[in-house]
Parts: structure tokens; sequence; C-alpha cells
């Protein structure tokens, strides 16, 4: 651990200056995909949908699987600088997920050093497609039917830094695009006209009436709208983005189910007054699962059991992560973060401080080899 301080952090600069807008990873992925080699894992390899995969061969064919996403929610064509205050890293993405990649790092690197051999392989992913609208793609590919998936034993999805912290209930979600487009024209000769921003104003109008319990909790928001091109033209289109989230499945089909209810009946209620109507085209651009993970649970009795021998309180959550697939999937598997502290995730100020990184990166090393077993050391330690 001592030895890999200094370079954990370079690494983890390294990363987070390369932009990895969600759909555009590549640049971060040939990245890591070098790295992966110069640490001398095998198999390193790019898959269709652009996550790298890389393994530690152990004795058998089944595998526990580590894996941090690679994208950020940063726009294409923003620069990111990391600076250094008081002893925290500042950028966009320096925690989140740039403090899980450079835990999937750390701990391939001092396992390579330590030649510890395992008796289940390692399989070391960075994904891509976690944030934003990427709908968990890189997840749900690497796990689709096929050969990672025949082998996966348990995965560990590192993201984040807090160690407090257990996934263990993936947060459900259904976004949907709203798009509607009509003939447009001039505020004032064309008065009159239909109008998609009043319509989509409609549709706000009664989304917020939709009830919205508190047990299980359930919310919806409308996070972008967008339309027109002149204070005084009518405009041509206009479109909005919703996001529906809950702990259960069946509030989801709820809600959207209101949703679109709403939508149809706001862009009606528009089109009533001119007889050139508006056009609606309605799209579900994203949706999670809500799931959790299956009890009992050897990977969670590890974790915990890590998390008491290094003196870590950690608690039980639900998040939205990566874990929301192999939780539906029925796959062992747990969310955790690669240690040292962040905050202000997903703005421009977030930050990290890499104190307390060791105790992360021991608490995944201990859960790592106790899923996979060790079969022999320099040390000449038995298998566990």
């Amino acid at each position: 651990m001592d030895d890999h301080r200094d370079w954990l952090e370079q690494a983890q600069i390294e990363l987070t200056e390369i932009p990895a807008p969600t759909f555009h990873e590549a640049a971060r992925a040939a990245v890591v995909a070098k790295r992966f080699e110069q640490l001398g894992l095998v198999r390193v390899r790019l898959d269709r949908a652009g996550n790298v995969v890389a393994e530690r061969p152990g004795a058998s064919h089944r595998a526990v699987i580590l894996t941090a996403h690679l994208d950020t929610v940063v726009p294409a064509g923003v620069p990111i600088e990391v600076r250094r205050s008081n002893g925290r890293l500042y950028a966009p993405g320096i925690s989140d997920n740039g403090a899980g990649l450079a835990a999937l790092l750390g701990v391939a690197s001092i396992l390579q050093k330590t030649q510890v051999q395992t008796d289940l392989s390692l399989i070391f992913v960075a994904n891509v497609g976690e944030e934003g609208e990427g709908d968990l793609c890189g997840m749900r590919h690497l796990l689709s039917p096929g050969e990672i998936r025949s082998r996966v034993e348990a995965m560990l999805i590192l993201d984040g830094s807090s160690v407090e912290h257990i996934t263990i209930a993936g947060l459900g979600s259904r976004r949907f695009l709203i798009e509607v487009t009509g003939p447009g024209g001039h505020s004032w000769k064309d008065f009159g006209r239909v109008n998609p921003i009043h319509a989509l104003a409609n549709v706000i109008a009664q989304l917020g009436l939709i009830p919205l319990p508190s047990e299980p909790r359930t919310t919806l928001n409308v996070g972008v709208i967008q339309g027109g091109t002149a204070v005084n033209a009518i405009p041509s289109a206009a479109w909005m983005k919703v996001d529906v989230r809950s702990t259960r499945l069946e509030e989801i089909e709820r809600v959207s189910s209101a949703v679109e209810a709403a939508v149809r009946s706001g862009v009606e209620n528009e089109n009533q007054r001119c007889a050139c109507g508006l056009q609606l085209q309605l799209h579900v651009i994203g949706e999670r699962p809500a799931a959790e993970l299956a009890l009992p649970s050897r990977l969670l009795d590890v974790v915990r059991a890590s998390d008491k021998h290094l003196g870590i309180q950690s608690c039980l959550e639900r998040s939205s992560t990566d874990a929301n697939i192999p939780f539906s999937l029925g796959i062992d598997a747990v969310a955790i973060a690669g240690g040292g502290s962040g905050g202000d995730a997903h703005a421009s100020n977030e930050w990290y401080d890499p104190q307390g990184r060791d105790l992360g990166l021991k608490r995944i090393l201990l859960a790592t080899l106790a899923m996979s077993g060790i079969t022999e050391s320099p040390t000449g330690i038995g298998t566990v």
C-alpha cells in the first residue's frame, strides 16, 4: 500500500484529465487498457460496447469480477484540469469515478506485485455507460449471455470514495424524451397557431398533480426542456426529458402511465385551439431495474466481515449504480467505494481527498481474496 500511494494518485489524475462523457469514453479506455497491459494482466481487450476487460488467471475458469465505470457527466468539449488545494484534488469526475478507477488499477497492481495466486480467476473491467443516458449499457453488455456471464461467481462494483456504504439494492428509474412539433410561425401575424412550448407547459402542470408516495419513495423530475429559436417566433419544435424513480417497479409503472396520460392530454389541450395540430413523439430513453441483492449473500457476508476486521462502520443502502444489472440477474454483487473521501459529485468543484484510500483498498483486497480463495503465495499462505 505504501509503495502505491503516489502511483495511484498520478493514475487518478491522468485518467480524470482525459474527457470521458457518456458514449465518448474511448480515449480514457485506451489508457486504462495500456495500464492493464503494463501490469501484466492477460487477454486485455475492448468488447463491442467499449468496455476494457483484462484477466488475472486463477486455478479455476470461474471468476470474481471487479468493475469501475469510465464515464463522467462532464459535457463533451469541456477541458478538465485537476488542481490541488489543502491536500485535496479538485476536478469534475475526480471522485466519481476517478476514485473507483484508481482502486481498480490499485488492486490489480498490488496483486501482481505480491504474486498471490488465487483459486478463482479475477476479471478487471473498466466499463462504459453508467452515467445519465448511458442506461448502464456497458454493464448490460458485459452480463449479456456469453462467456463472462457464464463465468461470474461474484462482482465488486467500485464507485466513488466513501467506505461507509454498501449498496445492496438498485434504485429503479425510467426516463422519457417528449418531442412536440408544429407548423411554427410569426408571434404577431400567426398568433393563435398551436405552440409546442405551450403544450409542454400544459404537460408540466399536469405532471405536478401526479401523486407520489413517500413509501415506497417515488420521484418525478423534468430535468431538461428546450425549444424555439426567437422571442418573436412561434416555435416549430420543443422537447423535454423526464425522470421517474422509485424503489419499487410497480410505482415506476404507475407513474409512467400517468406521465404518458399527462403528455397526451397536455398536447391535446393545445391542439384544440387550432386546426393545424401538433405532432407528438414519446420515447423511453432509459430504464434501470429496481432490484435487490438476493439473500443470503456470501459476498455481503465477506464484505461485512472485512469491515469488522478493519474497523469500518458501514451501512447498507439503495442507490442507482452499475450494480442494478447484476442484482436484476440474481448475481452475487455489491457496490462499494475505492477509499478516501469526496464531495460535490457531478459539479465543477467536485473534490477528492486521498487520506484513507489505504483503508478502501484493504477492504477491496480482503473481500476479493476471500471470495476468490488463495491457492499459493510467496509467504506460504495456504488455501482460504
